[in-house]
């Protein structure tokens, strides 16, 4: 790779990075699985794979095939809202009537990882959110930077896998503090406020 491949690659993995750092649904989900240490390697490969895709959707123009369609953008923006709203709700009741640290003797989660995946999916499928950043956002400052676009668009790709799966694996070490029943409630609070806030923006948008 040369000099400016590797700033072409650069430059795709800082911009990548400081679009999905945000919290978000998808890293507010990510954590609490990384922490209850349910399932967290699909989850990971799951929203890396998914940014990926996306990503190379938009460096490949898709993006502006889409915007011929905002009906479908709205329909997947309602939808989404929904969901968040709902996953919101669901974890607005475990503040409200805590079941426990949802951890076992072992420190293994409980928890269906098809259920995981499953809420995985919607997560990141079912915000239009992504589509912005990636499809859109990506594929736009992608298609600047001509025949390296491609190279732009893995080191933003890299971005992705890289920040999912320390979000992911390192969340683990944060489960010692979350040993007391008061902490999680505390982890909750903060899942419910942005599933919630992010729903109903979607369905406002909508």
């Amino acid at each position: 790779m040369n000099h400016t491949a590797l700033t072409a690659a650069v430059a795709g993995f800082g911009t990548g990075l400081s679009l999905i750092v945000a919290i978000g649904a998808q890293n507010a989900f990510v954590l609490r699985q990384g922490v209850r240490r349910d399932a967290v390697p699909a989850v990971v490969g799951i929203c890396a794979l998914s940014d990926a895709v996306l990503i190379a959707l938009g460096v490949g123009g898709v993006g502006a095939v889409v915007v011929a369609w905002p009906g479908v953008v709205r329909a997947v923006g309602v939808v989404g809202g929904v969901f968040l709203l709902c996953y919101g709700v669901l974890a607005a009741r475990r503040v409200v009537r805590p079941t426990g640290t949802g951890l076992t003797a072992e420190g293994e989660a409980a928890g269906s990882p098809r259920r995981a995946v499953l809420t995985c999916l919607a997560m990141t499928w079912l915000n239009p959110h992504v589509y912005l950043d990636t499809v859109f956002l990506l594929g736009s400052l992608a298609a600047d930077r001509g025949p390296l676009r491609w190279t732009f668009g893995l080191g933003a790709a890299l971005a992705s896998l890289c920040w999912f799966t320390a979000l992911g694996f390192g969340a683990r070490l944060l489960g010692r503090h979350l040993a007391r029943p008061g902490a999680w409630r505390l982890l909750d609070g903060l899942v419910a406020l942005t599933m919630l806030v992010l729903g109903g923006s979607l369905l406002l948008e909508g």
